[in-house]
């Protein structure tokens, strides 16, 4: 658990583009609210980039605890979210998925793009190699990651991929059904 805090911490990988369906905008929405409403704090890129913004005001907006890690050349740039409750700035990205890691108790991705698969992976691969024991998800909205699960199978067919690593993470298709799954999780924790 986030030492500075005792609400656990979540760690969120999204889209930083706009441009995301409705249905991705909602989902994500939705579940940063339930995180607020569950008395989970949300620990993200700490920007007011598309996807990530729609994360941070809906968490915060239903009173949820904000927590930004952000590269220092964005903060010079002005795309740090005004109300984040805490900000740590890092020199890139590279030491940022470390202090993310570092910080969070769960870790999702969201629907996103070339740096959410980026940041997902670096992590799966991490666990993969028992570096971390976060427990991993993806949000399905709408379906997003099926071509990714199909991959993955695809990997496993061809004997890249073996069939246990797929033990490493869980999916989620709705973001009610997630946090049940997160919320069964951190019972656990608490009871032992």
């Amino acid at each position: 658990m986030n030492p500075t805090s005792n609400k656990p911490v979540v760690c969120i990988f999204c889209s930083s583009s706009s441009d995301v369906s409705e249905r991705i905008k909602s989902g994500a929405a939705e579940f940063a609210r339930l995180l607020a409403e569950n008395h989970f704090s949300v620990l993200y890129g700490g920007t007011t980039c598309g996807l990530m913004k729609i994360v941070a005001d809906s968490h915060k907006s239903a009173g949820g605890r904000l927590i930004g890690v952000v590269p220092q050349y964005m903060i010079d740039r002005g795309i740090q979210h005004p109300d984040l409750d805490e900000m740590q700035a890092v020199e890139d990205l590279r030491p940022r998925k470390q202090a993310m890691l570092d910080k969070s108790d769960y870790i999702v991705a969201l629907p996103g793009g070339i740096g959410t698969y980026d940041e997902f992976f670096d992590l799966l691969t991490m666990k993969q190699l028992a570096r971390h024991d976060r427990p991993m998800f993806l949000l399905n909205i709408d379906n997003f990651f099926g071509p990714l699960l199909a991959l993955f199978q695809h990997g496993i067919a061809q004997k890249t991929i073996r069939v246990e690593h797929l033990n490493l993470f869980q999916v989620a298709d709705t973001p009610e059904q997630l946090m049940k799954m997160i919320g069964a999780h951190h019972s656990m924790q608490v009871c032992n």
